[in-house]
């Protein structure tokens, strides 16, 4: 077992050295179809970059059903202000500090990375007892699971899944969240005035997943700026050069930059009323973002005649960020502790002639992502501004009888000496639309080890528990005879 476990660090660290953010996964599909031809093993890949391999059953397992072991090829590439990594071209610079794994200025992409790795080791393994094993690799799944939309399982006979691509040892995820994303367009017509820009920085956000960490209530800069927009114009006229924060809807955004005119004689003053302003906001956020601050400087080589959006366009923008639902709308009335649904504005950018508001939209009650949905059609319709909707995905529903998870649980319990906890998650997974193309008798559980701050460049692996979970896999496959 001990080589097996190796082989998984092994391809891990190959993998890193390959460039493979959601919308630039060639290469690291092609390093997929690379191994599988190097082994002999069957294979297909389509337009999309999805990557199927099946590997037959060891011997003694032939009668036994196929298994699929599952996970994605992309990675949420984001690095820390001080970094200078092109992480469209270049590899990441792997380190460990006792039993955690991290990438030196960016993410680290063990979500899901360490799922690809594990299901690479157990093609390689000669030595492991397994059923038939159909390994599926999606694409692009932290873009909107627009991979596993677009695959085509006609082949595929298993209806047995392990999906790798939960983030706590020890917890078996059966069911998740449904959700989608939203664009919401706002117009905006600009101006020119004399005055000053101050360029204003809302940073040192802890982030996170906006489906896994969204509980945490953790500050969110977007909207913190819209607030401090709206302090400030509360004693002052101002307008909005640009504001910008973020670049997807699922992750709750760390830093929002908006340049800001105000009247020239009264930049010191506001200057001196946003440091206040960051007390407050500190003091309100202190337990979950403790590194928050607030900059502020008069922008260099502006000029005294600037383009400021209209004060209409202002009032939009900042009506906008004051009431738009965000983060956390209903808990779970069954499941205590749990949301039920939520929305994160993930990204707010500044385009010719409109700002664009990036979300992501989740719950578990399909009804209740549906009066989101309508909220903000209807929101922006009021401010004259429009919204989309793509990336649609259904929730996966839990299964009351389950054999794979009743032999899972039983090889867990082995192993660590305590049952696993079984829990639903807010967070959308591959297993719903798999599920959706399977159809009856679909079987899954979703495992993983412990990663911390996915999604941002803090984000961590602890080997230890990867070699578990690893070991975990392995141990469910050989006890499904």
């Amino acid at each position: 077992m001990e080589n097996i476990e190796k082989k998984v660090f092994d391809y891990f660290q190959e993998m890193s050295q390959i460039p493979h953010g959601s919308g630039n996964t060639d290469e690291i599909r092609n390093y997929i179809v690379k191994f599988a031809e190097d082994h002999g093993l069957w294979y297909r890949t389509d337009q999309a970059n999805n990557i199927i391999i099946k590997k037959p059953a060891a011997r003694g397992y032939e009668d036994a059903e196929p298994v699929i072991l599952q996970g994605h090829i992309d990675m949420v590439c984001e690095k820390t202000a001080a970094s200078d990594k092109d992480m469209a071209k270049e590899g990441l610079d792997i380190k460990t500090d006792g039993d955690w794994m991290y990438a030196e200025g960016t993410t680290l992409g063990a979500d899901d990375g360490i799922a690809v790795a594990m299901a690479l080791a157990v093609l390689d393994s000669e030595e492991l007892g397994h059923p038939a094993l159909e390994c599926i690799f999606t694409s692009d799944e932290e873009i909107g699971m627009v991979g596993a939309r677009q695959l085509d399982l006609s082949d595929v006979t298993a209806r047995k899944m392990i999906n790798i691509d939960s983030e706590e040892e020890g917890i078996f995820t059966v069911s998740c969240a449904g959700g989608t994303n939203a664009v919401v367009n706002l117009p905006i017509e600009y101006c020119e005035s004399l005055g000053t820009v101050l360029d204003i920085t809302v940073d040192g956000l802890t982030g996170g997943h906006s489906g896994i960490m969204i509980v945490k209530e953790r500050a969110n800069s977007n909207e913190l700026m819209g607030r401090l927009l709206s302090e400030i114009s509360k004693e002052h006229e101002i307008s909005l050069v640009s504001i910008n924060g973020g670049k997807v809807g699922n992750v709750i955004c760390k830093k929002t930059e908006a340049k800001v005119f105000v009247s020239s004689d009264e930049a010191a003053q506001i200057k001196e009323e946003i440091a206040a302003f960051e007390e407050v906001l500190k003091h309100e956020f202190t337990a979950t973002d403790p590194e928050l601050k607030i900059t502020a400087a008069e922008a260099a080589g502006m000029g005294n005649k600037i383009s400021v959006m209209t004060e209409e366009s202002f009032d939009r923008i900042v009506t906008w960020l004051m009431i738009a639902p965000n983060g956390i709308q209903n808990m779970s009335a069954v499941a205590a502790g749990e949301v039920e649904t939520s929305l994160n504005l993930g990204a707010v950018s500044t385009e010719e002639s409109e700002v664009k508001f990036t979300y992501a939209v989740r719950s578990s009650s399909a009804s209740r992502k549906e009066m989101l949905m309508d909220k903000l059609w209807y929101l922006s319709g009021i401010l004259s501004g429009s919204v989309s909707f793509d990336g649609d995905y259904p929730g996966w529903e839990y299964l009351k009888d389950s054999a794979l998870r009743e032999t899972a649980v039983k090889v867990f319990t082995e192993q660590y000496g305590h049952e696993p906890e079984i829990l639903g998650i807010h967070a959308g997974l591959e297993c719903g639309l798999i599920a959706e193309k399977i159809g009856e008798g679909f079987d899954a559980i979703s495992i993983g080890p412990d990663l911390v701050d996915v999604h941002t460049p803090d984000e961590k692996m602890s080997i230890e528990s990867a070699k578990r979970t690893f070991r975990l896999v392995c141990g469910i496959l050989e006890a499904c005879k």
